[in-house]
């Protein structure tokens, strides 16, 4: 008896609360009139100010085409204006939802009543008689909830409720057209299977603008607005025939008070559900490029330009309906994919990844990996980012290996050493004391019980110079030429040119930092290298050019660059990298038909293996490891793209797959050549130059140093380095595990 009495209560304040609101919309008639006005005042039944906050909607993020490649949302929603809206699905909604939707003010009396009435024929309280306005106020309710608590108390079936959204209902009305409160009403609705408003549920359901709707569709999506939890098609068969169900009764209705013809009913009764389930997945797992979209990701959430705090940003990018232009270039993109295809499966333990990157703007063209992006081990599938650092969703990276020496020889260029310069080096290298090498702390970090070999073991030894010590990649020598330009101007090199570990920690300044016992990702090396490819100008690696609000303000980005080396010194690198694929350790593999410069990259114990190289056009970087943990799973005696491999060099696998994505990558780009050296200063050599004999070419111009001598291991496979150690303590002082493990 008490719960009746309780309906009872609700559904006559309800009818109370109606006719009151319809008394204050029509003229007071005698005595009815006071009483009326009495009440309204009693209630405080007047117009309260809604506050709307914008409708979380989902953002767009597009290729440098202006083709979508990802999407992020907290609510799967595009807003689109009532006349993009077809006439059908007006109809139709307005039909089941609130007949006299354009005749009533705030509160449809009638309805009120008939609610009433079904409430009490049922015990509870089932049906509200809520307008449209009524309804709109409500979803606004439940989208400004934060809690829970609030949700709940927005839906709450409570006197106090209803009439809290009769005032706001009333605001509504005052401060809209019906057509405007139509459109709101429409792009606020859940019509199911994650399809917020209109648009969103059109494309979902049937793979068309709202625009486009059909009267069996419209009516549909107008059947589903009533429970869409219920009536959720993607759920399965019982949901769908539950929606079919209230589809028809949404046709009967329209046909009943005439809004649509016998034979419009008839024909659209006969049609099936046609629910298609278009994908509306969002998040970088359903991005094309899943790698890249980490990255941009990662650059919103980490700018406060777009929030104070990652919450904020995070907020902003799943419900701010934003459109981001990105830097990603679809034809570059699928060049790199279909290099590392060529060789590396998605099954192998190791994983290939490569970033491409455009020298003088820092645009990232390409982020490609051999795995694909998920959470399933089973498929050997990613969940990080492969490509970058850890502060773009990335890890640990792999050690950069001999890819690092370019940084030594880019400081011994700058000091004044000419090409034909050099030494005598040995088959191995050790520190002549602890204070040989010093980092930018000034602390010693030589270790003269640390034994750095070639490739060639005890071999590999004789006179080298700038350009043959690099072309064969001769450990000893840059060993050596390191300790002659300063451990710490190496390290002040590198990081003029953005180098920085993968993990975000500082850089280890050992002895061996030449030999790159840091860890890198491709994005960073790639950046590096394309200073030289831009003569000397270092830019921030890029990844979106413009983020477009959805008020249209528009916030464009341009390169983030900086001279950070002399043309004339990044000239001089170019010339003596040019020389690796023809004299060097991609010999081998060859060149690309064009200017082209870059190094090859081995780590100890065969940990890792790199390419990295460039054109004025373009640079990419690419890494070959396993990411199980470098250090137990080297790159000996694998299998890899279905070849057998006794041991990976950096001429192996990641030369040819740069070699094969630059010339897809630049197939339709004019090839540019880099600026010839200045052999005034560059050309020769100074004290440092061989003693000559008679069968030796004196290198005097520049050119042909000492190209043939003594092993240096010019061999494409044998010519790339590695290092091994000898008694003692193997790591430099105080480097044993940065030097040893690969995290």
């Amino acid at each position: 008896m008490t719960v009746v009495l309780r309906v009872i209560r609700l559904a006559l304040a309800s009818a109370v609360a109606g006719v009151l609101v319809a008394a204050m919309v029509l003229p007071a008639v005698g005595g009815a009139g006071v009483t009326v006005v009495s009440t309204t005042e009693t209630l405080r039944i007047a117009p309260e100010e809604l506050d709307e906050p914008p409708l979380p909607e989902r953002t767009v993020v597009l290729d440098a085409n202006g083709k979508r490649i990802a999407q992020f949302y907290y609510q799967y929603r595009q807003s689109v204006p009532l006349s993009k809206v077809a006439d059908v699905m007006k109809k139709a909604i307005i039909e089941i939802e609130d007949a006299r939707f354009y005749e009533h003010g705030a509160i449809d009396l009638e309805g009120t009543f008939r609610a009433l009435w079904k409430n009490l024929q049922s015990g509870g309280v089932n049906e509200g008689g809520s307008s449209i306005t009524q309804q709109y106020v409500k979803q606004v309710l439940v989208n400004k909830a934060k809690t829970k608590k609030e949700a709940a108390a927005a839906v709450a079936p409570t006197f106090s409720r209803k009439l809290n959204e009769l005032r706001h209902a009333l605001a509504i009305e005052e401060k809209y057209t019906k057509d405007e409160i139509l459109e709101k009403y429409l792009n606020i609705s859940y019509f199911g299977a994650g399809a917020y408003g209109i648009e969103a549920a059109a494309k979902r359901f049937f793979g068309k603008s709202a625009s486009e709707l059909k009267l069996h569709e419209a009516a549909t999506l107008a059947g589903a607005v009533q429970n869409p939890t219920l009536t959720d098609p993607s759920r399965g068969k019982e949901y769908r025939d539950r929606l079919l169900a209230r589809r028809n009764v949404v046709l009967d209705v329209m046909y009943r008070r005439g809004k649509i013809t016998q034979a419009e009913w008839a024909a659209a009764r006969k049609k099936k559900l046609g629910y298609k389930g278009y994908d509306i997945s969002g998040g970088c797992e359903r991005s094309k490029y899943p790698y890249f979209c980490l990255y941009v990701q990662h650059e919103i959430l980490n700018n406060k330009a777009f929030g104070k705090t990652v919450k904020e940003r995070r907020e902003l990018l799943t419900r701010g309906g934003l459109t981001i232009r990105t830097t990603i270039d679809p034809r570059m993109q699928r060049a790199a994919e279909q290099a590392i295809r060529q060789y590396v499966k998605a099954s192998d333990k190791p994983v290939a990844a490569e970033a491409l990157i455009e020298p003088g703007t820092g645009k990232i063209k390409a982020m490609a990996a051999s795995r694909k992006f998920g959470n399933n081990k089973k498929k050997n599938e990613s969940n990080y980012n492969l490509v970058a650092d850890a502060a773009h969703g990335g890890g640990a990276g792999f050690q950069a290996g001999s890819t690092f020496k370019v940084f030594t020889l880019a400081a011994a260029l700058e000091k004044g050493m000419r090409f034909g310069d050099g030494f005598e080096v040995g088959g191995t290298y050790q520190a002549a004391s602890y204070g040989t090498f010093r980092n930018c702390k000034g602390e010693r970090v030589g270790d003269p019980n640390h034994v750095v070999h070639n490739a060639s073991g005890e071999g590999g030894g004789g006179f080298k110079n700038l350009q043959t010590g690099t072309w064969g990649s001769v450990n000893t020598f840059f060993m050596k030429l390191q300790e002659r330009v300063g451990l710490c101007n190496v390290v002040k090199m590198a990081k003029r040119l953005g180098i920085k570990r993968a993990d975000g920690k500082k850089l280890g300044e050992y002895e061996t930092f030449t030999l790159g016992i840091n860890e890198m990702d491709p994005v960073t090396v790639a950046s590096a290298y394309a200073t030289f490819g831009a003569r000397g100008k270092y830019c921030k690696p890029m990844a979106i050019t413009s983020v477009t609000f959805r008020n249209g303000k528009t916030i464009e980005f341009e390169p983030d660059c900086k001279q950070v080396l002399e043309a004339e010194v990044a000239d001089a690198v170019n010339h003596i990298l040019s020389g690796v694929f023809t004299k060097g350790t991609m010999s081998g593999v060859g060149g690309i038909g064009r200017d082209a410069a870059g190094k090859t990259g081995t780590t100890d114990e065969y940990r890792a293996a790199w390419f990295a190289g460039y054109t004025p056009d373009l640079a990419a970087a690419v890494s070959i490891g396993d990411p199980r943990g470098s250090y137990k799973h080297p790159l000996r005696n694998v299998v890899i793209g279905g070849r057998y491999y006794g041991v990976v060099f950096g001429a192996s696998i990641a030369g040819p797959i740069w070699k094969q994505t630059m010339l897809r990558a630049l197939a339709d780009v004019p090839p540019s050549s880099f600026t010839k050296p200045d052999m005034s200063r560059f050309g020769g050599c100074t004290g440092g130059c061989p003693k000559k004999k008679p069968k030796d070419r004196d290198g005097a111009d520049g050119e042909d140093g000492d190209e043939g001598d003594d092993g240096d291991g010019d061999d494409a496979d044998a010519g790339d380095d590695f290092f091994t150690t000898r008694g003692g303590n193997p790591f430099g002082r105080g480097g044993g595990e940065r030097f040893a493990r690969n995290r």
